[in-house]
């Protein structure tokens, strides 16, 4: 059983137009001072950076080479957690600069800009969403981990797309009826490998839906001998192609561990900085986003993550500016569902106590 609920009528801003947001351009000199500045004035705030795969290489480079770290949402919070940093600087997208202070309350969260969203996070508004919850309390609310606070504290569990199949089966297992929200392809995904009954909101992420399952057909027949790498964001026409479906981390994976010397990769082209520092030897294709008008071949690169900028950072730590703040009542609501999912990887008898 599968049900969407349609939310079309919320707008994506007209940023999403561009097809992508273009990275400042500086010259040597000039990005050669702003790394310095930015290593110095995460020495004096007692800060640690920790970023996204999807930002800008030098944001990546300048987070490890500082001692942060360069890892996927919920990584990124932990990796927070466990550092002794009073401040944690989150070079993404909001919801996970709210994650992070969610997990993180006595630490002080802060990020290069607070324009930085997310279409499913966008695509679910915590009323709309609510409600469509309070029509079905029979179900259980499983909620991805792009989404806001407050529809965090509203869920019952708070997946990933690394343990989101894991999950729902062990749910389904148990006989419960799911509400899932808001990403409908990772939905219809996760229900497919695991046949759970789940009602399914209506949102989607702008880059993996962009992704054309009939011109990765034409591309697979140019290079056969190419392993296709998928999101389980991507719409099904693209998942059926896969020869791996996983997570940011697992398809970062994948390229070191197969044997293949090419590989097409369907998710936000800001994760081949990583693939090539790992496997330089191995061959990178983006898969198409092109159809009829389209101005580049692939345009798969998130417009909000490409807000992150050195310029934007130096500004942050300098004025310590761009705050996450939680109101702490949705933050405990919150943490709960987050912290039943990191029990569940210690084993699902372990969420029961969340």
């Amino acid at each position: 059983m599968s049900t969407s609920n349609s939310i079309s009528t919320h707008a994506i801003p007209d940023l999403l137009d561009t097809g992508s947001v273009p990275a400042p351009s500086y010259s040597e000199s000039e990005r050669t001072k702003l790394r310095d500045r930015i290593k110095q004035l995460l020495k004096d705030q007692d800060a640690v950076l920790v970023a996204h795969y999807y930002v800008d290489s030098e944001i990546q480079d300048l987070a490890e080479e500082t001692g942060g770290t360069v890892a996927d949402s919920l990584e990124m919070a932990r990796f927070g957690s466990n550092h002794s940093a009073s401040t944690l600087v989150v070079a993404g997208v909001r919801f996970m600069g709210e994650t992070a202070k969610v997990l993180n309350p006595e630490k002080t969260v802060i990020m290069p800009t607070l324009q930085a969203e997310c279409s499913l996070d966008i695509s679910a508004p915590i009323d709309e969403f609510s409600r469509f919850c309070d029509r079905n309390p029979d179900r259980t609310i499983v909620v991805y981990a792009n989404t806001s606070a407050a529809v965090k504290a509203r869920a019952d569990w708070v997946v990933t797309s690394s343990n989101a199949v894991a999950i729902i089966e062990h749910l389904h297992e148990q006989e419960q009826k799911i509400i899932w929200g808001p990403d409908k392809h990772l939905g219809q995904y996760i229900q497919q490998q695991t046949g759970a009954d789940m009602l399914i909101w209506d949102g989607a992420c702008v880059v993996h839906e962009a992704f054309k399952a009939e011109t990765l057909e034409n591309l697979r027949a140019n290079y056969p001998q190419a392993a296709v790498l998928v999101h389980p964001e991507s719409p099904m026409g693209i998942v059926a192609q896969a020869d791996v479906v996983g997570s940011t981390s697992r398809l970062i994976k994948a390229v070191t561990e197969l044997p293949n010397e090419l590989f097409i990769v369907a998710t936000d082209n800001g994760i081949f900085h990583k693939m090539k520092k790992l496997a330089g030897d191995k061959q990178l294709i983006e898969a198409p986003t092109a159809g009829v008008g389209a101005t580049c071949e692939s345009c798969a690169h998130c417009p909000w993550m490409a807000m992150n900028s050195l310029n934007n950072l130096v500004s942050t730590l300098e004025e310590m500016n761009n705050e996450i703040i939680i109101d702490e009542s949705i933050r405990q609501k919150a943490v709960e569902p987050l912290m039943r999912m990191m029990s569940f990887g210690q084993g699902p008898e372990n969420a029961k106590n969340h």
